[in-house]
Formats: C-alpha cells, sequence, structure tokens
C-alpha cells in the first residue's frame, strides 16, 4: 500500500470535530455537483452513442486493440458516435477508429495514479476530466445507447456490471450489451451460468442480457440489429 494509502486508513480512525466533517463533506457534494453539471451539459450535444470498454492496458499491435478499433471504426459508418474512457489501450483504439472514420468520439477521463492519461485522438472540448468513478459510470450510462466490451481487467468489470446490474433491476432501459472475445470471456459466463444460476442468485431470463462475440463486424451487427426493430437509427 502506497504512503498516501496508509494516510487515508489513519485518517479515518482520528477523532474529529463536527466543524471539520461538515466542512469537508460540503464542500465534496460541490466537487461532485460540479462533475455532474459538465458532464450533462457536454454530453447532451451529442447523439446516439455506444461505449467501447477494455484494458488500458493493452498494447497498439495486440488483436483486441484491432478489433476495438474496427468497432469504432463500423459504428461511426453508420452514424453512431463513440465514448471510450479517454485514455490508452482499448481506449485509445476506440478514439483512433472513430477519429480515422471522421466519426465523433468522446473521452470521459479519471484521474488516476498510474495507466491513465489522454490519448490523442479526442479533441480538447470532447473530452471530460472526473476524479469519481461513480460520476463517470453515470455518464457513461446516460449518455450509451450501447456496450462493446473486449478484454479488461477490474475496471471493465466494473462498468459491464454495472450495465447489466442497471437493465436487470429496471433502472435503466434495456440496451445491447456486447462482449468481444469468447475465449477470454467465456469461462466467466460459464460460471455465471452453471454456478450463479444453478444457485438461484440470477433468473434464466437474464443471460439474455448480454451477448458474446468474437468479431467486430458480429458485435456492432447486434447493436444494429437491436435498433433497427424499433425502426431506430441515427441521423448523420
Amino acid at each position: 500500500m502506497t504512503e498516501q494509502g496508509d494516510e487515508r486508513i489513519r485518517r479515518a480512525f482520528e477523532n474529529k470535530t463536527w466543524q471539520e466533517i461538515k466542512v469537508t463533506d460540503s464542500w465534496q457534494i460541490f466537487k461532485i455537483m460540479a462533475e455532474f453539471v459538465e458532464g450533462f451539459e457536454k454530453m447532451a450535444k451529442i447523439g446516439p452513442c455506444v461505449s467501447i470498454f477494455g484494458s488500458a492496458r493493452t498494447p497498439r499491435d495486440h488483436v483486441s486493440y484491432e478489433l476495438a478499433e474496427k468497432c469504432a471504426r463500423l459504428l461511426t459508418e453508420r452514424g453512431y458516435g463513440v465514448i471510450s474512457g479517454g485514455g490508452p489501450g482499448i481506449m485509445e483504439a476506440a478514439n483512433k477508429g472513430a477519429y480515422e472514420a471522421g466519426g465523433k468520439s468522446v473521452g470521459l477521463n479519471i484521474d488516476l495514479p498510474f495507466e491513465q492519461f489522454n490519448n490523442e485522438f479526442i479533441d480538447r472540448d470532447k473530452l471530460i476530466e472526473f476524479n469519481y468513478f461513480f460520476v463517470r459510470k453515470v455518464i457513461f450510462t446516460k449518455y450509451s445507447q450501447g456496450y462493446i466490451i473486449l478484454p479488461g481487467g477490474f475496471g471493465t468489470m466494473d462498468e459491464l456490471f454495472e450495465a447489466i446490474t442497471l437493465v436487470q433491476t429496471g433502472k435503466m432501459a434495456r440496451f445491447p450489451i456486447v462482449l468481444v472475445g469468447k475465449e477470454y470471456y467465456g469461462g466467466l459466463f460459464d460460471w455465471i451460468q452453471n454456478t450463479m444460476l444453478k444457485a438461484g442468485n440470477i433468473s434464466e431470463e437474464d443471460l439474455n442480457l448480454y451477448r458474446l462475440e468474437d468479431t467486430a463486424e458480429d458485435a456492432v451487427q447486434h447493436i444494429f440489429n437491436f435498433y433497427e426493430k424499433y425502426l431506430l437509427k441515427p441521423n448523420f
């Protein structure tokens, strides 16, 4: 653990005056509000978008990077915008694919001590900086019409299961959630079906909340098909 982490733990056990608590917590509320306001104002100007998630650690010569780039290109060719986390790896690939296809893309960047920095394929006016993960996730879900999930780590899992949970509980309208990489994600979803479902902790219909694919073409086609049944498509 870092020295900063140790200090946070020690502070949590210190005696504090009511005035100290009131001042620090109140100012934090205003910082959170400011992030929501900026996110809502900037994202309200964007049309239908698909969020592309995956690891920040993915190198540029990796097959997952190429898949993310291709997904973004195919989406923008059909009029969709692309939302990424704004950083390197899969996020960079998503913004790059949209940029090179002449489409719209946005980066919702998070301030982290490592891994995260702005990639070069986002215009400054389409980059939003966040300190709070939960605010960032609200913006992702509020303004996305679909999720494409490439291989990633804990952060990717967090975003994936947040979306599935919100749809499952009816807190958010149903939208397509597609995972790309059957070999990578297959074991996880075998466990969900063979362990979680058998234990009665989810329902059979919950298995229909997501889809596994292997190619960029199949991933984006699932999103196109989902909205075409409602006779909906983005305005070019």
